[in-house]
């Protein structure tokens, strides 16, 4: 059996524990990490490094400085206002909530959005009497959606271009705005579909766990302004450095959690017990898995098999759209980064053998590649709502399929009207 194979089964398994949570999500993808190593799929130095990767300190360090926002009080007093200027509707907070990780997503790391607007949403939803679990996957979502709007609205967005320069093909590089003409429509769609439909595929429970000794904290310490005006410049101060990158998302994230603890806004054992565990190692667990998948070429194999399946001669139209079902199924299980890393070059030699304009078929993959709306592991903003939220596996199946079919449609019409296929001239 080939080391592909091998991968293959694997990831069917994992699959299959994932959508009936049969043990815990984070057991399942640390023991697939080890699973990898079992089968001869990576070495042994690289069963656990997803413990060092810099997104998983990114991930520790703002849970940090949001718990910061919860034990000062301040994401109360921003709730609260947020509250007063949208109202207790759940429409129009899911809008509001939506429409500000979306923009915010456009020019900053849409899992750094997601962060620093989780304990905002959590505040807001405590004000409105709401759960908190009607409104984190929407958060998630629209940082997701947001994303797809520039160039640098998530970093896979520039493998595209650079598969155009290796493939000799620079003068077709996209340009910073470009992918707005994609990325509004498929942002403004989902937004509409979470409001309607997406909404009554959202668990309805209320959460719970610990929120009593979590508000007598917080009770305690919201007269405190000094300790809300630290905590606020702390936070101010984290997005900035993300958004013009002076220094690495997980070292502004992880000086801003030394300084919450420093500044007294929160205490160390409240540090600590700020850290939701299952999405650091749910989240380490299955980045040697996506190694392995490249390294065997598991991938590959699913997107060769796919092509051959299209047969000799078919239209664009076709192609654009398996590619994008194909991207949409691999970035559930492996990162964006991966999945446009593996397919963009797929993508341009069909489109060369075609006679056609690879613009529209790179495009499908990148929109696609950040379509991971139905597993909470496929993006790192799904994965860091998952403990706050509550949900299970199933509740991003069930709420993210229809989202990643509307952004199919919305890519079909779309895409081919703004790069055509087979350009005049």
């Amino acid at each position: 059996m080939t080391p592909a194979i091998k991968c293959l089964l694997l990831l069917a398994v994992v699959a299959l524990l994932f959508i009936t949570e049969l043990i815990p999500l984070a057991v399942t993808a640390v023991g697939a990490a080890v699973g990898c190593w079992v089968l001869g799929l990576i070495p042994e130095e690289q069963i656990f490094m997803g413990l060092a990767d810099s997104t998983v300190v990114l991930f520790g360090g703002m849970f940090i400085v949001g718990a910061a926002m919860f034990y000062t009080g301040l994401a109360q007093r921003i709730g609260g206002a947020v509250v007063k200027m949208c109202g207790t509707g759940e429409n129009r907070l899911m809008f509001g909530i939506m429409a500000v990780a979306a923009v915010m997503s456009a020019f900053l790391s849409n899992t750094g959005t997601t962060a620093c607007l989780i304990p905002v949403v959590l505040a807001i939803c405590a004000n409105a009497k709401i759960s908190a679990s009607r409104e984190l996957m929407p958060l998630a979502f629209a940082a997701g959606l947001g994303g797809t709007i520039t160039l640098i609205g998530t970093p896979p967005n520039i493998l595209a271009n650079v598969a155009l320069k290796a493939a000799g093909m620079p003068e077709l590089q996209f340009g910073f705005f470009e992918y707005a003409y994609i990325g509004i429509p498929i942002t403004i769609a989902g937004i509409l579909y979470m409001m309607f439909v997406g909404k009554y595929l959202l668990p309805k429970e209320m959460l719970a766990a610990d929120a009593v000794a979590v508000e007598q904290e917080i009770t305690a310490n919201s007269t405190d302004s000094r300790k809300q005006v630290i905590c606020g410049l702390i936070m101010a101060g984290v997005i900035i450095s993300m958004a013009v990158n002076i220094i690495p998302l997980e070292i502004a994230a992880v000086v801003g959690a030394l300084l919450c603890v420093l500044t007294g806004c929160l205490t160390e054992r409240q540090a600590y017990s700020s850290i939701d565990w299952i999405t650091i190692f749910l989240f380490a667990g299955m980045i040697p898995v996506a190694s392995a998948m490249n390294a065997t070429g598991a991938g590959k194999l699913i997107a060769e098999a796919t092509v051959r399946m299209l047969g000799g001669n078919p239209s664009p139209y076709l192609v654009t759209a398996v590619l994008f079902c194909l991207a949409v199924l691999l970035t559930q299980f492996m990162s964006n980064t991966a999945s446009k890393a593996l397919l963009c070059p797929v993508g341009i030699a069909l489109s060369s053998q075609m006679g056609a304009s690879p613009k529209a078929v790179l495009m499908a993959i990148l929109i696609a590649s950040s379509c991971a709306f139905a597993s909470p592991v496929g993006t790192p903003p799904n994965t860091l709502v998952l403990g706050p939220g509550s949900y299970k596996f199933l509740d991003y199946v069930k709420a993210g399929s229809g989202l990643v079919f509307v952004c199919l449609i919305v890519s079909i019409i779309v895409i081919p009207v703004v790069w055509p296929f087979f350009p005049q001239g």
